[in-house]
């Protein structure tokens, strides 16, 4: 890999994006903290629903997986055009769309406002942003000018902080200010890369022309696993598959068994995690002498640093990056997205 190779490919800059992932963070963790709810009835919220598609709705996602056992109330995250049927006055509906204008979760927002739920939009502007202005509803806004992919931090922070100062989830600030130290540092390693050493770039070589399978646990980095999904599909242009155990176990795995030259061409990759339950440790263990007498290769990949907040992020920046560079391996330019565009076109053209 060399900066000729990534600069011929990478045309919209993603290289640049990626490293000041950080800096996304601590803006997103300044934009948050300075943010105040003027309109939104913050008393009685009984469940949260985050409304939101692609990147704009895993934000949600790891709101969710990370604070599943803080969360003083239940919460969802609804990628449809129209609310759950509990949805109610009760309900804080969170309307995440980062271009503003997402067709389904305007939808959404206006069946949520039919409902009189409690709002909060999330949004870089658009249809979202006016709507809101119009109707005296709270907006916390950030930067605009990214793919929705590539701000995970303004979504994730900005919508974290928020459910911490409604009182829905405890104060996180020191896990917080230790995971973007430890972005900043990751940031050096990963975007290094003209070292033989360079984590997601290893993955990146064994994965290409392969069809890469990604196991975690269902509770500690089930966010994470949709993460790596949606990135490599999204960046490097190649389908991507992922499951969760203890669930697979149940189903799925009978399904290694034949058509086995397409198996072959399989690597697995573990997602694992130092707090799975003991039982999917050793559930994931006893399937990967399955997976090898099939598959071409298994990666397991595990952090080892400190707060949970800290290694479901190291894992998720190693997954961006290891798209990134299956881009450049794959010959593509990891930003554009034709196919979602194209359908975007025609839809519009249907209305």
């Amino acid at each position: 890999m060399d900066i000729d190779k990534i600069r011929a490919y990478d045309k919209s800059n993603m290289f640049d994006v990626l490293k000041d992932f950080p800096q996304q963070v601590e803006e997103a963790v300044s934009i948050a903290t300075a943010f105040e709810f003027k309109h939104l009835n913050t008393e009685g919220i009984q469940n949260v629903v985050v409304n939101g598609l692609g990147g704009s709705a895993i934000g949600g996602d790891f709101v969710r997986s990370y604070a599943a056992y803080d969360m003083k109330v239940p919460m969802v995250v609804n990628r449809n055009y129209n609310l759950p049927g509990f949805a109610d006055e009760n309900t804080l509906a969170v309307i995440s769309s980062y271009s503003g204008n997402t067709e389904e979760t305007l939808s959404a927002f206006k069946e949520a406002r039919e409902r009189n739920c409690r709002i909060l939009c999330i949004t870089s502007g658009g249809e979202v942003e006016r709507i809101a202005n119009d109707n005296n509803i709270d907006v916390l806004k950030i930067p605009g000018g990214l793919q929705p992919r590539c701000a995970l931090g303004y979504s994730f922070f900005s919508l974290l902080i928020a459910l911490m100062k409604l009182g829905l989830i405890p104060d996180k600030s020191s896990e917080i200010t230790a995971t973007i130290k430890h972005l900043q540092n990751l940031s050096h390693s990963y975007s290094y890369f003209s070292s033989e050493h360079n984590h997601p770039i290893m993955i990146a070589e064994e994965v290409k022309s392969h069809l890469p399978v990604i196991y975690s646990s269902s509770d500690v980095l089930d966010a994470v696993n949709l993460r790596w999904q949606g990135q490599i599909s999204e960046n490097a242009e190649v389908l991507a598959y992922g499951n969760f155990v203890p669930e697979m176990n149940h189903n799925e795995l009978v399904g290694w068994n034949l058509n086995e030259e397409i198996l072959s061409r399989i690597v697995v990759i573990l997602l694992c995690d130092r707090d799975d339950n003991d039982r999917v440790k050793l559930r994931m263990k006893i399937t990967t002498d399955i997976y090898k007498e099939k598959c071409s290769s298994i990666i397991a990949v595990e952090s080892d640093a400190e707060t949970k907040l800290e290694r479901i992020f190291e894992l998720t920046y190693l997954g961006d990056w290891m798209s990134f560079y299956l881009a450049i391996l794959n010959g593509v330019d990891p930003t554009p997205v034709e196919a979602i565009n194209y359908l975007k076109n025609k839809l519009s053209e249907a209305k």
